[in-house]
Formats: structure tokens, sequence, C-alpha cells
């Protein structure tokens, strides 16, 4: 099984310090989802993981977007750029980088989940006949993504995976797990349409998206729980995974 390589170093910057994992779980209602997987070429694809996570064959890029309506912040609009892996044996997205257009919002995440997310523009609307996300930072477009031809599904038909990444905490620097709960209420794929991916402003100029996937949408009552598990960077999640008191 193949496993990260990347300097622990390389996780550092810009990972939150997360002071306490005892918060209590937030409930967001009414938010509007939207998920798109496209293939990816990354030359020697174990240099962009730490040594704890596993790259899948092939690597994808995810990108999330949320729209949510309310919340203790105030509404907020986040889009995250993930990496597809597997910690342990159990999938999930690696985070490469994300921007929020409320900084309160990304504050208390940062603060309690340890996700980092910079603050800027992010339009997340959804059409009869296709949905879209675009993102901007500093006036500059750095993430425009469409999605077409919705075909309804069943509210379970579908699984969103959680999330590794980077912060700092009680028991030092960790990957953490974010892993939100998702009540569907509505579900649909798409045909995925990538118009920009400006990967150096994510954070990871070797990702060329090569080939689209898929795409999904859903509106669900979410909730933050909670952070349960964390894993040691430098080893692998079967050494290193550690429950959170």
């Amino acid at each position: 099984m193949l496993a990260g390589t990347a300097p622990l170093e390389t996780l550092v910057p810009g990972a939150p310090e997360i002071r306490s994992f005892d918060i209590e779980p937030v409930p967001l209602a009414d938010v509007e989802m939207l998920h798109w997987s496209f293939e990816v070429a990354a030359g020697d694809l174990t240099e962009l993981y730490p040594p704890a996570l596993h790259p899948t064959l092939p690597p994808m890029a995810i990108i999330v977007a949320w729209a949510v309506p309310e919340s203790p912040w105030g509404a907020f609009r986040l889009a995250q750029v993930r990496l597809s892996c597997r910690s342990g044996a159990r999938p999930r997205g690696f985070l490469v980088g994300a921007v929020i257009d409320n900084a309160a919002a990304g504050g208390a995440l940062a603060d309690h989940w340890g996700l980092h997310a910079r603050t800027g523009q992010v339009a997340v609307e959804r059409y009869y006949d296709a949905a879209r996300v675009e993102v901007a930072v500093d006036g500059e477009t750095v993430l425009a993504a469409r999605a077409d031809d919705p075909e309804p599904l069943r509210a379970n038909d579908i699984q969103f995976f959680g999330t590794m990444h980077a912060a700092h905490t009680p028991a030092g620097l960790r990957l953490v797990q974010f892993d939100p709960t998702f009540e569907m209420t509505r579900a649909e794929r798409y045909t995925p349409v990538l118009e920009v991916l400006d990967t150096r402003a994510w954070g990871q100029p070797r990702l060329e998206p090569t080939y689209p996937v898929v795409a999904f949408g859903a509106r669900a009552n979410a909730t933050l729980p909670r952070l349960r598990f964390a894993t040691r960077p430098d080893v692998n999640a079967f050494e290193g995974a550690e429950t959170l008191a």
C-alpha cells in the first residue's frame, strides 16, 4: 500500500491550534452541498500526503462547497479542495485548502475543529438544471466549477467522507478527523465541468486535473460533531490513531 512521504514541516504553515477537544456539537439546518471529483496527474503522488495517509489510485481532487443559511456565527459559504486518500482502511479526504466568506465562522472552524480556511468570496448556486460554485480571493478567481443535467437520487444513495487536516492540539501536531454527520432531504447526480482551478492559489501547484468523474448535490441537516479521532502524521494510522478524550 502506498504511503505519503511529504515532510511534516509542510503541514505546519497555517495549521490552527485547538486548545481543547471539549466542545458541543453544532447543528446546521438546510445546508446546500455540492461535491465534484476529478482525476488528477500529480507526478510523484506520495509527495502530496503525510506518512499517515495512503493515496488512492487513481488520485482524485475533490471539490466541496457548502451554503449554510444559519449558524451560531451567521450564514456562511465554505469551499474546500481535498485529495482522496485512506486513513488506515477508511476513505478520507486530505484537505489541500479552504475558503470561507464569513470570518467569524472561519475562526470557529479553526479553533474548535482545526479546519483552516482563508476569508474570500464564495458563491454557491443551484438552479433547476445546474449548480455552480465560484471562489475568489483578493479579487482573483481561484475556483469555478459547474454541475449540469441533474438526475434525482434517493437521499441515502450517496455518502460523504470526512476530512483529515493538520492542527496543533494538546497532544502535539496531529491530523484530526473532521467528520460531520448529515440527514439528507434531497440528492442528485450531475455531470461535472471544471472551469477554473488555480492549484497554486490552493497551495498545491503540482495538481493537474485530467478527467471529470462525477458531481453530486444534496440538501441536508448537518451536525458538526465533537472531534473523536486524530492520528500522528508521521506514522500510518494503524500505528498512530488516537481516540480523543
